[in-house]
């Protein structure tokens, strides 16, 4: 379970170690956006939201934003919380649409009870297993982390989280269910390409509301539409959604795309016109 080299985890608190530089690796290098826009993906059909109405998410360890630009893809609003300043300042320079907090996650999600249909997280709870002064005590602040977050949740309509994690071994991905479990959650630990030690990724599902069946993890030759109807009666989103993340962004077709999301949810926008995405001339 435990990764080859050394963990992040290791080198410093977070916020340490998201500096500047790191974060322009978020925005620069195309696999880590691949990789994290996909593991968004999948965390977002193992939330199981309702087909065709926009969801209001919460994504913990936000960084860049790359998750909630998906999120926003599929026409969902969503918040964002991170205790990088350097990770929130790139977000903030690629003009995501979600809200955004600087946070400590282990201090809780600081939000009203019901806020969110939803929570995803990619690549961030396990921060919380290591200590890095002596106040902190990775038990305790897991579950202040998980007793916020069920109470963020709406309950009464069955809301999930859906956090994918890196657990360094057995130890510590118990450490972390159990505090889950304490703090209301039913749920478990859903497994991708188990076989596999580079696709090898752990997704822990939660649910607040009543107690549902665990999905089914992706093995090998199996795609993670096979794996959704196998689990799950919602439908996997048109691919004309894929297509447009492969649009320039600002070209008009971006700017059009943009608009009608936008529309879909909810939100006043201006008609398209001939002039739609044309670059303005200088003034002087």
């Amino acid at each position: 379970m435990a990764s080859r080299g050394r963990r992040p985890e290791h080198s410093g608190p977070p916020e340490l170690f998201y500096d500047q530089n790191e974060a322009q690796k978020y925005v620069r290098n195309s696999r880590m956006i691949d990789i994290q826009t996909k593991m968004t993906e999948r965390a977002l059909e193992l939330l199981s939201l309702p087909e065709g109405q926009p969801s209001y998410l919460l994504d913990i360890g936000c960084g860049s934003g790359l998750s909630g630009d998906f999120i926003s893809d599929e026409g969902h609003y969503w918040v964002g919380i991170d205790i990088s300043p350097a990770m929130l300042d790139a977000a903030l320079d690629r003009d995501t649409e979600g809200d955004l907090l600087l946070g400590d996650m282990g201090q809780g999600v600081p939000f009203r009870p019901g806020s969110f249909d939803g929570c995803i997280s990619i690549s961030a709870v396990q921060w919380l297993c290591n200590a890095n002064k002596k106040s902190d005590v990775p038990a305790r602040r897991l579950h202040r982390f998980f007793s916020s977050l069920y109470s963020a949740l709406v309950s009464a309509r069955g809301a999930r989280a859906v956090l994918q994690l890196y657990p360094e071994n057995s130890e510590q991905l118990e450490l972390i269910t159990v505090q889950a479990t304490r703090a209301g959650f039913t749920g478990g630990v859903v497994v991708d390409f188990p076989n596999s030690a580079k696709a090898k990724k752990f997704y822990l599902c939660l649910f607040s509301g009543p107690s549902t069946s665990l999905p089914k993890g992706l093995t090998e030759g199996q795609d993670s539409e096979q794996a959704t109807e196998s689990t799950f009666t919602n439908e996997r989103a048109p691919p004309h959604k894929k297509a447009r993340r492969d649009l320039v962004k600002k070209s008009r077709e971006w700017v059009l795309e943009k608009k009608e999301r936008r529309r879909r949810q909810g939100k006043e926008v201006r008609p398209d016109t001939q002039y739609t995405g044309r670059k303005r001339k200088p003034r002087f």
